[in-house]
C-alpha cells in the first residue's frame, strides 16, 4: 500500500497574509482587554494592520488578512457566530467595500488619514444596522450615532496618523 503525498505551495503572498493577520490578531485580542466607555467603542488598531496592507500590498491581501482576523479572533475569544462576531464582522465587510470602492477611485484622492476615516465610519454603521436589524429593533439605537460617529472620526483620524507615521518610518528604514 502507498500513500499519496499531496504537496501544497507556499506563496510569497500566502506568508505576507499569514504574517499580516497574525500581528492583526495578535493586536485585536490585546485590544479586546481594553476597557469600554461605552459598549462597542474600541480604538480599532487591528484595523490598522489592514489599512498598511491595502496601501502596500493590495485590497485582495488586505481583505484576506481582514476576514483571517475577524474569524480567528472570534474563534480564540469564544465569540464565533456570536452576536460580537456578526457586528465584528458586518464592520470588517463594511470597511473592506468601502476602502475597495475608494482605493479603486480614479487619481487615488484619498490618503491613509481619509481611508481611515473611510473605513471607521463604514464599520461602525454596519454595527449599529446590523445591530438594529439583529438584535435591537429599536429606532432609539441609531440616537447613539453621533456620538459613534464621533468617536469613528476622532479614531480613525488618529489610526491615519499612526499609518503614516508608520509608512514614513519603514521607508526611512529602507533609504537606508
Amino acid at each position: 500500500m502507498t500513500t499519496a503525498l499531496t504537496k501544497i505551495s507556499i506563496g510569497h503572498q500566502d506568508k505576507l497574509v499569514a504574517g499580516f493577520a497574525a500581528l492583526a490578531i495578535t493586536i485585536h485580542l490585546l485590544e479586546s482587554t481594553l476597557p469600554s466607555p461605552i459598549p462597542g467603542i474600541k480604538p480599532g488598531l487591528a484595523n490598522l494592520v489592514t489599512l498598511y496592507v491595502l496601501i502596500r500590498h493590495g485590497w485582495v491581501l488586505a481583505a484576506n488578512v481582514s476576514l483571517i482576523r475577524v474569524i480567528a479572533a472570534s474563534l480564540l475569544l469564544g465569540s464565533f457566530l456570536s452576536p460580537t462576531f456578526a457586528m465584528s464582522l458586518a464592520g470588517a465587510i463594511a470597511s473592506l467595500t468601502v476602502l475597495g470602492l475608494a482605493w479603486h477611485c480614479p487619481g487615488k484622492p484619498f490618503g491613509p488619514i481619509g481611508l481611515s476615516i473611510l473605513a471607521s465610519m463604514a464599520h461602525i454603521s454596519a454595527q449599529v444596522i446590523t445591530a438594529y436589524l439583529l438584535f435591537i429593533p429599536h429606532s432609539s439605537l441609531f440616537a447613539l450615532l453621533p456620538i459613534l460617529l464621533t468617536t469613528a472620526l476622532i479614531s480613525g483620524t488618529f489610526g491615519g496618523i499612526l499609518v503614516c507615521k508608520i509608512l514614513q518610518r519603514i521607508d526611512n528604514l529602507k533609504n537606508t
